[in-house]
C-alpha cells in the first residue's frame, strides 16, 4: 500500500483511541457529551422520552447518533459538532498529564509510528490532544469526517481499512491498537490487527447512546478474548508490549 510509488515504512503503527482512553472516564466528559446530544434531539421538537429513545436507537444502529440524524433528518453535521463537541468545557475537565507525555516520549520511534484513531471530528480530537499536551507526539490522526455524507466509524471494518490506507500500511498484523470500547478492539482483531489492548476502568461510569453504563457489568470487558489484553492504566503498555519502548 505504498503511496506515490514510495516504499512502505517498515515500522509498526500503534493506534490510540482518544476519548475515555487518553484520559479517564472519571472526567465525566462522556456525560457532558450525552447531555448535549440529548439537548440537540430536543431542539428538533422531540419530547424528552422520544429524544432519549431515538438517541439510543441511532447509536446502536449507526455507531454514532449523528449518523442517524444525518440519514433520517438531514441535519448539518458541522452545526451538530459546534453545538455538541464544540461546547464541551474540556479545559475545565482535563489537564496535561506529564506521565502520559512521558509514556509517548518513551515509545521507540524506530519501531513504531504513533497515530490517533477516533470516532470524533478532527476539531474535538485536536482540542483534546492539545490540552493533554501530546499533539506533537501524534504523527497522524484518523477521524470521522463529518464533511462526507457517508462517513464510516468504528467498529466498521471500512473505518479501519481507511485508517491503514491513510497511514500507508498494508499488513494488518503490524497494527497495534488501544481503545476503551470492547467492540472496537474485537473488530480490529477480527480484521487481523496484530495486537489489541482494551483500556478498561472497571467501576467507573460512562455514557453510551445517552444511557449511563457502569464498567464492570454485563461482561463488557474483553478478558479471555484471544489476542486482546485488558489494561487498567496506559502505563501497563510498558509491560504488555515492552518491545516498542526505548526506556
Amino acid at each position: 500500500m505504498s503511496r506515490e510509488g514510495q516504499s512502505e515504512d517498515p515500522r509498526m503503527v500503534i493506534w490510540f483511541d482518544i476519548d475515555n482512553t487518553l484520559y479517564s472516564a472519571s472526567t465525566k466528559i462522556s456525560h457532558a457529551m450525552g447531555e448535549r446530544i440529548h439537548a440537540y434531539f430536543v431542539s428538533m421538537g422531540l419530547q424528552e422520552e422520544e429524544a432519549s429513545g431515538l438517541h439510543l436507537k441511532y447509536y446502536i444502529q449507526y455507531g454514532l447518533a449523528l449518523r442517524g440524524l444525518m440519514h433520517h433528518h438531514e441535519i448539518d453535521p458541522l452545526e451538530f459538532d459546534r453545538k455538541c463537541d464544540g461546547t464541551l468545557p474540556l479545559e475545565d475537565l482535563i489537564r496535561p498529564d506529564p506521565g502520559l507525555r512521558k509514556l509517548f516520549e518513551d515509545l521507540d520511534r524506530t519501531k513504531v509510528r504513533v497515530w490517533a484513531l477516533t470516532n470524533a471530528y478532527k476539531n474535538h480530537a485536536n482540542r483534546v490532544l492539545n490540552i493533554l499536551n501530546i499533539r506533537d507526539q501524534i504523527e497522524g490522526l484518523v477521524f470521522c469526517d463529518y464533511e462526507r455524507p457517508n462517513f464510516t466509524c468504528k467498529p466498521e471494518a471500512d473505518f479501519y481499512r481507511n485508517a491503514m490506507m491513510q497511514a500507508g500500511i498494508s499488513d494488518p498484523s503490524k497494527c497495534l491498537f488501544v481503545d476503551d470500547s470492547k467492540q472496537n478492539v474485537i473488530s480490529a482483531k477480527e480484521l487481523g490487527w496484530g495486537r489489541c489492548a482494551h483500556f478498561y476502568e472497571a467501576g467507573l461510569q460512562t455514557m453510551e447512546g445517552g444511557k449511563a453504563k457502569t464498567l464492570g457489568q454485563n461482561g463488557d470487558a474483553t478478558a479471555g478474548t484471544d489476542g486482546i489484553v485488558v489494561i487498567n492504566n496506559l502505563e501497563e503498555l510498558r509491560f504488555v508490549w515492552p518491545d516498542i519502548f526505548s526506556k
